[in-house]
């Protein structure tokens, strides 16, 4: 079984993340969407409701699974007999920065990653982004799925 995992805060989930899973679904027998738990970092939305956002938004797609992780997500991976590691970049900066962390999986953990450029209409779009606008009380529901308005 191919499997991969597509790791992320998703604080909350973006119309550019549901991009890369939708895309990334022919090339996969099953997509892990893992939400990482960070202790140290304090996040917008709730665990439960970033996993109820995610679990709403691929509502009867079996081939995707929502979970959450602590720890490395290579070592994740390896828990979950995944493949690789899907990754999205909307930029070189992300490249740059997703290259260094896919060579030390792969080096360390023996975890290939995969990545795909998101569509250029998500281009802009992040999560932080999203918190920001939230947060000042602004529209983005143009931004998200409709579970996450």
């Amino acid at each position: 079984m191919k499997r991969a995992v597509f790791p992320g805060s998703f604080d909350p989930v973006t119309l550019g993340h549901v991009d890369i899973i939708e895309r990334a679904l022919p090339f996969f027998d099953e997509i892990i969407v893992a939400i990482g738990v960070n202790e140290a970092k304090t996040y917008m939305w709730p665990l439960e409701a970033r996993m109820a956002f995610i679990s709403e938004t691929f509502l009867g797609n079996s081939k995707i699974k929502v979970m959450s992780y602590t720890g490395l997500t290579a070592a994740f991976c390896k828990e979950q007999g995944a493949n690789c590691i899907l990754r999205g970049l909307r930029n070189t900066t992300d490249f740059t920065y997703e290259q260094t962390i896919a060579q030390a999986n792969d080096l360390v953990n023996g975890v290939d990653s995969v990545f795909l450029m998101c569509s250029p209409q998500y281009s802009h779009v992040s999560s932080s982004i999203v918190r920001d606008i939230a947060r000042n009380d602004g529209d983005y529901k143009m931004l998200v799925p409709k579970s996450v308005q």
